[in-house]
């Protein structure tokens, strides 16, 4: 399971590009969507405005508590998450990396809306890669240094 997180804007994108994004879920900036394996075709074919990488479950088990949202712009609760009979974030988190079950079966928004990361982004800034110190592309584990940053 890959998080993608969209990093550039919207400006001057190709139609292509621009529809990829939107397939990905992956509409603003900022914006985090977990990706699926068989999807990262189309990552790569986005890397130029958005960055990726494998989350951990102990990442998505924070960004759920964080920043789960669900139906109706309420916060993801220990309440609704008995009720969809889990026992804690880290259950539901382990539940979802190993594709037992969805976050649209769940009843959580796919999409999570993050703040821009404390300290910026790396010192090359978005417009180049991350091997070659940038913000973009594939960073591997290191998304969850990133993503711990943003929520």
């Amino acid at each position: 399971m890959y998080a993608a997180i969209r990093v550039r804007g919207q400006v001057n994108v190709s139609p292509g590009i621009k529809k990829t994004l939107c397939l990905l879920m992956l509409e603003r900036v900022n914006h985090l969507a977990l990706v699926s394996d068989e999807q990262r075709g189309m990552l790569n074919k986005v890397q130029a405005y958005a960055t990726f990488g494998e989350i951990d479950e102990e990442t998505l088990a924070l960004l759920l508590e964080k920043r789960g949202r669900i139906t109706g712009k309420k916060r993801l609760c220990k309440a609704f998450l008995k009720e969809k009979k889990f026992n804690s974030f880290s259950e539901l988190a382990k539940a979802i990396l190993v594709a037992k079950v969805s976050l649209k079966q769940v009843g959580v928004k796919p999409v999570f809306r993050l703040g821009p990361p404390k300290k910026g982004y790396e010192r090359a800034g978005i417009k180049k890669g991350y091997s070659v110190g940038g913000a973009l592309g594939y960073r591997a584990g290191d998304i969850n240094k990133l993503i711990k940053r943003m929520v």
